[in-house]
Formats: structure tokens, sequence, C-alpha cells
């Protein structure tokens, strides 16, 4: 399944919500593109909702790390929302989960910015 992305705005905080896959190839580059957008726009917070992602690959994963890197330099947050149960474990292999800020549901991943 292709990737999907919508953004909207939530108390002013920018929320991408993702659905399909993030791997390698178009999706990666849908997923960086969209967030380089967000971020030329002048938004400072952000929330990945992946909550309708049923697979990342390494290249998803390593153009997330990217995106982080990204905002960070641009003074801005990328939050994370909604992850499966196995993302959460290959964050957790990875050690990513103490770079990334995950949130259990979109909600609270925006009331995390207030």
């Amino acid at each position: 399944m292709a990737l999907k992305l919508t953004s909207r705005n939530v108390n002013g905080v920018t929320v991408i919500e993702a659905s399909g896959r993030i791997v390698l190839g178009e999706e990666t580059n849908q997923l960086r593109e969209r967030v380089k957008q967000v971020l030329a726009s002048g938004a400072k917070k952000i929330v990945l909702n992946l909550g309708q992602v049923d697979f990342i690959d390494s290249s998803g994963l390593g153009a997330l790390v990217g995106l982080y890197s990204t905002a960070n330099a641009q003074g801005a947050k990328i939050r994370l929302a909604n992850i499966s149960k196995r993302f959460h474990e290959l964050l957790q292999i990875t050690k990513l989960l103490t770079v990334f800020e995950v949130y259990e549901n979109e909600a609270a991943a925006v009331s995390s910015f207030a």
C-alpha cells in the first residue's frame, strides 16, 4: 500500500498523519518532502501520527532520523504518536527510543507541546 499523508493544524501543532508503508523509494521521499514543506512554512511543532502505518523498513527509519535532525537544526521539534508495538520494539532495539519522543496517541503528543 502506497504512503498517504494528510496534514492539519491542531492547537498550533502541525499533525502529519501517515497511512501505508514507509519504505525505500517514493514513500520515504514523499515523507521527507512533506515534513520539509511544513518546516519551510515556519512550523516548529510537528507530530507524526503513525497509527495507520503498517510497515517501516530501515530506509523509513533512516528518513525519520534524518527529519528529526533537520527539524532540530531549524529549532523545530518532531514527536511520534500512535506507533505500532512492532515499531516501538524496533525503536527500543536500535536505541532510537531515547532520541524520539513517542506518545501513545495524537492528543497526548499535541498537548506535550503546551
